[in-house]
């Protein structure tokens, strides 16, 4: 790659809500920003969760000198467990990031592997042809960054996830005044959040979320459940506000939140007196108007404490008649449906609810439109990317760059695996690099098409028949009665009727392959095909048809 030019290849958050990551490429240099998790979807059956396609990065290993976080979200850190040793690079984050980091690595087994590096904002450092410079943004989570990239094409502007809130929970808001110094030399590029690219208007302040929790922990007349991200420390520290303030005790329940709040308190980021803090034994022997549960399970997720209460399958908490449930998040995109079916379940076992769209118990972390303009305004730059988004965020993010003067062509509207080369005064997609999907489905990690989960979709939907036969060696006749098993597909008093036509059918074939060189393989394949043709004439429903033949 030409010298006078640097390179911008997304490999996630493009079109997209998480899995975030971008590298940074500038000769024989790359840094990458990032590298989160994006939750599974509907259509994802199985799945844990999403991450990044690294394989240009593992095709390019020495040329990776750093990996920079903005924050401390999953859909920002989630795949650094996964990244991390196979580029064994040195990552740089703030001090909070640093520590949910730590303890994300430690669960997964490979802190002791990792170059984990805390940086403090405005304090520049370099790292081969790059000069870094973090500075601090406001979001829904302390010591959230930009990063300034100043690289000798010219420097890039990466605003990480960010509002303008001027009274955040940790009184550190947005710093315009650094900000504007850091841009004070021009701007080459600016890439900036788009998740909530068109909606009008300002994103309101975390502290109506802490209001609004305040007055419905001190009205709430029996236990309290509160659902949101194992991250959101200042949802955590309104929680423990109102618990002190209104004489109740607060219990954690799922792991990472835990994990993660004693992280937090430890480094100070949470405060409150050592008592609050109780076990859920502890709790459990409380009145339940003196407990507040924190608990993982806001998007949904299947094993989450939260889901499981709502199945009543969460054996150390049960959801008792008159609880007051608060689902402090909002479903992401993909995530609404099974969110619904949580609160559903939740009402069954007698719960109330309180979620975004009932009660002001969320606010995003995202810029609405105006802070956008404020940003661009600000900022200046020649060249523009809108990130973190789906594409239709990233192309009303362009539209709006356009209007406030960035010129049209030096609008990128990029998707994951495009590379976009600039000059001093051009830009243009040069090429592109591997952006799948890679799926991580416990201990398994798999990447490339969607056929795999194209296969349990469909398991799901007709199930499956499974057919035994047992042959004789010598004769190649059946030994005893072919067994048909049904899973998934029916079950009632149809299905004798049906099972007794297939059986008919399979009984033919045998006796039509019968003999001493029987062919295994041909018998198993014209069952199949008979099978599965005999169930859909019968029932117009294709389920997954198994043939398992052994000789005796």
């Amino acid at each position: 790659m030409a010298k006078n030019k640097v390179r911008i290849i997304p490999l996630g958050g493009l079109g997209e809500i998480g899995r975030n990551m971008m590298a940074v490429e500038y000769g024989d240099e790359i840094v990458v920003i990032d590298a989160g998790v994006l939750f599974p979807e509907e259509n994802m059956p199985g799945i844990d969760f999403v991450i990044p396609d690294i394989s240009y990065l593992k095709k390019n290993k020495k040329k990776v000198k750093a990996v920079l976080i903005t924050h401390g979200h999953e859909d920002h850190t989630g795949a650094l467990p996964y990244v991390l040793p196979e580029l064994d690079a040195p990552l740089y984050a703030s001090r909070l990031t640093h520590g949910l980091i730590t303890v994300k690595l430690r669960e997964r087994g490979v802190l002791k592997d990792s170059r984990l590096n805390v940086i403090e904002p405005y304090q520049p450092f370099k790292i081969g042809a790059f000069r870094v410079e973090f500075f601090r943004v406001c979001h829904s989570i302390p010591d959230a960054m930009g990063i300034a990239l100043t690289t000798p094409v010219g420097t890039i502007i990466h605003t990480g996830d960010f509002k303008i809130d001027h009274t955040p929970t940790d009184g550190k808001p947005t710093d315009f005044v650094q900000l504007a110094r850091i841009a004070s030399e021009g701007v080459l590029l600016l890439c900036a959040d788009s998740t909530y690219a068109e909606v009008e208007g300002y994103t309101p302040s975390e502290q109506v979320v802490g209001e609004t929790l305040d007055q419905v922990i001190r009205e709430a007349e029996g236990r309290v459940i509160v659902a949101t991200f194992a991250s959101l420390i200042a949802r955590m520290q309104h929680v423990l506000d109102a618990a002190v303030r209104y004489d109740r005790k607060v219990t954690v329940a799922g792991r990472s939140m835990s994990e993660n709040l004693k992280m937090a308190m430890s480094m100070g980021y949470l405060s409150a007196p050592s008592d609050i803090l109780i076990s859920l034994s502890e709790a459990r022997k409380l009145p339940l108007n003196k407990v507040i549960v924190l608990a993982t399970g806001s998007q949904g997720e299947p094993t989450s404490v939260l889901v499981r209460m709502a199945k009543g399958e969460y054996k150390d908490l049960e959801v008792q008649r008159g609880d007051l449930v608060v689902i402090s998040a909002s479903p992401i995109p993909g995530n609404e449906t099974v969110v619904a079916k949580t609160i559903d379940n939740l009402f069954r076992q007698g719960a109330h609810v309180l979620h975004s769209r009932t009660a002001m118990v969320h606010v995003h972390g995202h810029a609405a439109r105006e802070e956008l303009k404020m940003m661009l305004n600000l900022i200046r730059p020649k060249f523009f990317v809108p990130v973190h988004g789906e594409y239709r965020h990233l192309i009303a993010h362009a539209e709006l760059a356009v209007s406030l003067g960035v010129d049209e062509d030096n609008a990128f509207v990029l998707e994951d695996g495009d590379v976009l080369e600039l000059s001093e005064d051009r830009g243009r997609i040069v090429d592109s690099v591997p952006a799948d999907y890679v799926f991580v489905d416990g201990q398994r990690i798999w990447k490339g098409g969607r056929k795999l989960l194209d296969e349990r979709a469909r398991l799901s939907r007709d199930g499956v028949v499974a057919i035994s036969i047992t042959l004789d060696r010598e004769t190649g006749e059946p030994v005893g009665e072919p067994k048909l098993d049904s899973f998934g597909f029916t079950s009632n008093a149809e299905s004798e009727e049906l099972f007794k036509k297939v059986l008919e059918k399979v009984y033919s074939l045998l006796d039509r392959h019968a003999g001493h060189n029987v062919d295994l393989s041909k018998v198993k394949a014209d069952v199949t095909s008979a099978v599965s043709d005999i169930l859909y004439k019968e029932s117009r429903q294709r389920p997954s048809v198994l043939t398992l033949i052994d000789r005796l």
